[in-house]
């Protein structure tokens, strides 16, 4: 009997990719579907809406506001998901995700520090507050002297040096250099492009991917001017598409685990 897949979060034309790599039933939620799992059973709207089907397996890719409610349902079904549930939740709460991941790194770096909404600090040398739940170089200032924070923020050092994007896909690993024509380093900017692996980063990466229990991942390193590494963040739902190579792998990845 051939399961039904649902993949939620995709857009077209990955949905269409995928569709045509995985056999059987397959239904696409480009946002989230409603859903409810009940006597250990998922069912997931149809993509015309209305009527829920039961659903054997669940690719997910994507940020929503309200995932994390969707990650708690996938865990108590308990059923086949990619990535873990348990994992995206770890992950979810940006800075959260960063405090377990600096007790595993090799590379935490020194001088982090946290402001509450509403606090100011009075900063003696450079440094990036975050603050936020979103990537893609969004919720981030560089700052300097008296700063008043409006959330939240975590604080690190301005590392000089350069930024790259350690990428896991099941046991593959690529490495991109980041660019930008400012401090904010992303892969979006046209003259991003893949670079040698560094072994210790793939390494590291792998150990927070073990960590997570996720089997694609992305951190986000600098390689100081000094020589020395640091982790910034990890994208526990990297983007897959900015790249063809990693689009491939990733497809072929999940269709892969779609036929275990």
């Amino acid at each position: 009997m051939q399961e039904h897949v649902c993949l939620i979060g995709f857009d077209e034309p990955e949905i269409t990719v995928l569709k045509q790599q995985i056999s059987g039933r397959v239904t696409a939620h480009p946002s989230l579907p409603d859903y409810r799992v009940e006597d250990g059973q998922l069912y997931v709207d149809n993509e015309q809406g209305g009527w829920q089907s039961h659903v054997d397996r669940v690719i997910f890719h994507g940020i929503f506001e309200e995932d994390q409610e969707l990650f708690v349902a996938l865990a108590l079904w308990g059923g086949p998901c990619f990535p873990n549930p348990l994992g995206m939740l770890a992950c979810r709460d940006k800075q959260a995700c960063l405090v377990r991941a600096l007790s595993q790194t090799r590379y935490p770096g020194r001088g982090r520090g946290y402001v509450p909404a509403g606090s100011v600090v009075n900063l003696q040398s450079k440094q990036v507050a975050k603050w936020g739940n979103w990537h893609c170089g969004e919720n981030k200032a560089r700052i300097q002297g008296e700063w008043r924070a409006e959330f939240s923020s975590t604080l690190e050092p301005f590392y000089p040096g350069d930024a790259v994007r350690v990428v896991l896909l099941g046991e593959e690993v690529l490495q991109i250099r980041l660019a930008g024509d400012d401090w904010l380093k992303s892969i979006h900017d046209p003259t991003a492009d893949f670079m040698e692996v560094d072994v210790e980063l793939a390494d590291d990466t792998r150990a927070l991917a073990r960590y997570f229990d996720l089997p694609v991942i992305a951190n986000d390193y600098i390689v100081g001017d000094d020589g020395q590494k640091y982790l910034l963040e990890v994208n526990h739902i990297p983007n897959v598409t900015r790249f063809p190579l990693i689009w491939e792998r990733y497809a072929a990845l999940v269709t892969d685990w779609c036929q275990t």
